[in-house]
């Protein structure tokens, strides 16, 4: 089995009616690799996690009323996800990848004005993922010029 301690940093925990479709769809559909899964008595998925990069995502299932999936609320997110690709990954081969596995995709591959190209998908229970690579490594002050917005380190 592979490392099972996370190092500092953040992971997702994400919430679905069956866990177990949504961890199969998450390794089919964006490559995700398995890292472990617990199962409860009756072979449940009770709380599974997978890797990306040096990321970690966490799959479960609706363990309370307050951790539902988007479609036990009316497709409603409080979140979605940002999947980073490696420069040089071919982000339109990845979306098609995506959409033969079943994932909806909500925004075509597009390039932004920050240097990077982004899709938008939706997973099968309602959960928002957009995945994105780099194209042209930019300073600040280039998207700006190009977005007219203004970037800073901080608010004040």
């Amino acid at each position: 089995m592979n490392e099972l301690y996370r190092s500092k940093g953040l992971s997702s925990a994400l919430s679905y009616r069956d866990p177990k479709a949504a961890f199969r769809f998450l390794e089919a559909a964006f490559g995700f690799k398995p890292l472990f899964v617990i199962l409860d008595a009756n072979d449940e998925l009770v709380h599974g996690e997978m890797t990306f990069g040096d990321s970690v995502v966490m799959i479960g299932c609706e363990w309370t009323d307050d951790h539902r999936s988007p479609s036990s609320i009316d497709g409603k997110n409080t979140q979605s996800v940002h999947v980073q690709l490696a420069e040089g990954e071919d982000i339109d081969a990845h979306c098609a990848h995506a959409r033969a596995a079943g994932a909806s995709i909500l925004m075509e591959p597009a390039t932004q004005f920050y240097g990077e190209r982004t899709y938008r998908a939706k997973d099968p229970e309602g959960h928002f993922w957009t995945i994105g690579v780099i194209l042209q490594r930019m300073t600040p002050e280039q998207w700006d010029a190009v977005s007219g917005l203004t970037t800073r380190e901080r608010l004040d």
